[in-house]
């Protein structure tokens, strides 16, 4: 919406500086986090009015666990406001990356809800149907690629290398659909502890606005020797509200959390940095700056498999962290410790832009 104010930049100078993405970026930080922090207070009494008894808590979960009983959950709708917010207000609506990856967001925040709803309707820790979600998220997820191959080069990437781009056809549907589902599945395991999944997410999402902004510049694209994508730099718009909005949200989920992300913020958080990989053609990047993710759901996956074929299990509880607190970890400490991993993927994602 601002950007349009450029057109009027040949009267007024001053005005210029909307054409500039890193401007824009900044004012999206700004008004997603101010959005956040002022209505957040307003969104949780809500919650809390219409939840009553507030999110389930699992009985076979780690004990301490039960005295969250009661804090409300959707917090993940003050998250989507905010981004949304933000962007329409900052990013260059002309743009399709823009409107593909809200797109997602907005989506699978729908989707989030839904489950959402069901749990905190039916006091119970199952939601919705396990196949019928995963058939919504596909859905949304190859609309997504399909869309984004349109605008671009079905390729695919490798780090630390300069010159192995793959082309893959239609199979760029396929794995856009694999990155973009897993994100948002991989981000909604490890949503289990106050704070836990959305400093990981602010980490990624800032490493990712960065990534976009090279990417879609054709000189730095150039002199780092990364692939070029025309227009995708706008996504750091995107990026920067996300992390706007995290930094809004960790004010009130910060332990003891006020109110929980919920299905409705993790799987749109997820699905939003899956369609941004996909986009910028750094979808094995998102695998090491969101390695925390990633091992969440292989803790997930090599637990049921061991027990489904031994009968035995390797951690203490799935997903990783609260094997951690089995262990006698406190939760701040599997929290904070957590968050350190991501900044150091972070970093290591970081290098493989300029190690080729």
């Amino acid at each position: 919406m601002l950007y349009e104010l450029v057109q009027f930049s040949d009267n007024i100078g001053a005005l210029n500086v909307f054409r500039y993405i890193t401007f824009r970026t900044g004012g999206a930080i700004m008004t997603a986090l101010l959005f956040v922090f002022l209505f957040g207070p307003t969104i949780i009494d809500l919650l809390r009015v219409k939840q009553g008894k507030g999110q389930p808590i699992r009985e076979d979960g780690p004990k301490s666990h039960l005295s969250k009983r009661g804090t409300p959950t959707m917090g993940g709708l003050m998250i989507l406001s905010g981004v949304t917010v933000s962007t329409l207000l900052w990013a260059n609506l002309w743009n399709s990356y823009v409107w593909i990856v809200l797109g997602v967001t907005l989506a699978y925040g729908t989707i989030g809800f839904y489950d959402d709803y069901l749990k905190v309707t039916k006091q119970t820790a199952s939601g919705f149907g396990g196949k019928a979600r995963l058939a919504l998220e596909f859905l949304v997820a190859g609309v997504a690629a399909y869309a984004i191959m349109r605008l671009g080069k079905p390729v695919l990437t490798l780090p630390f290398f300069k010159t192995l781009v793959f082309d893959l056809g239609l199979f760029f549907v396929v794995l856009g659909i694999v990155v973009i589902a897993g994100a948002g599945n991989a981000v909604n395991l490890t949503d289990g502890l106050d704070g836990l999944a959305i400093v990981p997410v602010m980490i990624a999402a800032a490493t990712f606005g960065l990534i976009a902004y090279l990417v879609g510049n054709f000189r730095f694209a150039g002199y780092l020797q990364i692939h070029f994508v025309p227009g995708v730099g706008e996504l750091a718009v995107i990026c920067g509200a996300l992390v706007g909005a995290g930094l809004g949200f960790l004010w009130f989920n910060a332990p003891p959390a006020m109110i929980f992300m919920g299905d409705t913020g993790s799987l749109a958080l997820g699905g939003a940095l899956g369609s941004i990989a996909v986009a910028t053609k750094h979808e094995i990047v998102l695998a090491i700056v969101g390695g925390l993710f990633v091992l969440e759901t292989l803790s997930v996956i090599i637990q049921v498999a061991s027990f489904k074929m031994t009968g035995k299990r390797v951690f203490r509880m799935a997903p990783l962290h609260h094997h951690f607190e089995q262990k006698g970890w406190q939760e701040s400490t599997v929290v904070v410790r957590f968050w350190i991993i991501s900044v150091v993927l972070a970093l290591v994602g970081l290098a493989t832009l300029k190690l080729r």
